[in-house]
């Protein structure tokens, strides 16, 4: 099971820099392909056997890497990239998935049993499907064997989180290696997914709406920010002044922020990714798009904004049972037509 709006993000080469995990683009002039020829020049490369080469130079024709070496000859024609100060290891990433998380366990009554009515949450102060205190790194578990099936394909470093709910948990970068669980964590946390799904439609419980849970992860954003200043002032001049009360959800997303932890916004059409810029804006935190698939209608404004796209691979296809009177609109003919050229 690969996660939801982000299918598996391959990359022939990982560049690790300090910080949040990054992967740049080359920039392409025209839609339809990539430069023959490009090279990284005067990085550290991690070979998969052997020791580290410092100043190394990589040269890459037509998708196949064919010298790594200190001394190697770049093409005249090449597209060269400058990697001092960056490790490049050879292998692929997953930008994006659950892999490395078991699945949770079914909450007692599932299963054939009867089951338990479930508290509904009747408004933002229940904090309805929100875990961000679940981190990928602390539920890590080498059981899952989608882990050596990530391996065998080639994929050596992956961004993994938990999924469910609105504030699902906490993103952490994995290495696909290790005895123990703790051997694959290199950093965490590293993003806050959110999703937009709704409780279980009107009458389901809050928030019933896509209306509803804007607002409600907005007034967590407003509950957290609100939470941190009370507390800071609590702890300046104690005396005489009520204690903050503690809310997981504010205390865990106030710690992931304090790191830096990037936000991740699911926004896959056009009208999503615009919406998505306003919220970021809106709720002043560290953010990003995954998913964007339309990105090819608004890359420039994507540019101006300076936002990191975690773009999703599974290009939108015909369903295989299709009604075959159906005709597709234009639009979504356009739509799987220019879809894969959005990472250019």
């Amino acid at each position: 099971m690969r996660f939801g709006l982000l299918h598996r993000c391959a990359f022939t080469l990982v560049f690790a820099a300090v910080g949040f995990l990054s992967i740049h683009p080359l920039r392409v002039d025209a839609q339809g392909g990539e430069p023959p020829y490009f090279a990284i020049r005067g990085a550290k490369v991690v070979p998969v056997s052997g020791p580290p080469i410092e100043g190394a130079t990589i040269v890459v024709s037509r998708g196949i890497i064919t010298a790594v070496a200190k001394d190697a000859p770049v093409p005249p024609e090449a597209w060269v990239m400058e990697g001092q100060g960056l490790t490049v290891y050879p292998g692929l990433v997953d930008a994006f998935t659950d892999v490395g998380i078991p699945a949770p366990a079914p909450s007692a009554g599932e299963g054939g049993g009867p089951r338990r009515p479930q508290q509904q949450a009747r408004g933002p102060e229940d904090r309805p499907a929100s875990s961000p205190w679940r981190g990928g790194a602390d539920e890590v578990s080498l059981s899952d064997k989608r882990i050596e099936t990530w391996r065998s394909g080639g994929f050596t470093t992956i961004m993994s989180a938990p999924k469910g709910g609105l504030f699902p948990g906490q993103g952490a970068v994995l290495d696909l290696a290790g005895e123990r669980p703790g051997d694959l964590v290199v950093k965490s946390p590293v993003a806050i997914p959110l999703s937009f799904q709704t409780t279980g439609g009107f009458g389901g419980g809050f928030p019933d709406s896509l209306l509803g849970v804007l607002a409600y992860i907005h007034q967590v954003w407003l509950d957290t920010d609100w939470s941190v200043k009370a507390q800071a002032i609590y702890e300046k001049k104690p005396r005489g002044m009520a204690r903050p009360r503690y809310d997981r959800t504010e205390a865990a997303l106030a710690e992931a922020l304090e790191d830096h932890a990037l936000v991740l916004v699911p926004a896959n059409n056009t009208v999503e990714i615009r919406r998505a810029f306003e919220l970021i804006d809106r709720w002043e935190v560290k953010g990003g798009i995954y998913g964007g698939q339309m990105g090819y209608e608004v890359a420039p404004e994507i540019a101006a904004k300076k936002l990191p796209v975690l773009v999703d691979l599974k290009w939108p296809e015909a369903e295989k049972d299709a009604d075959p009177e159906a005709k597709p609109s234009l639009r979504t003919l356009r739509f799987r037509d220019r879809a894969p050229s959005t990472p250019a």
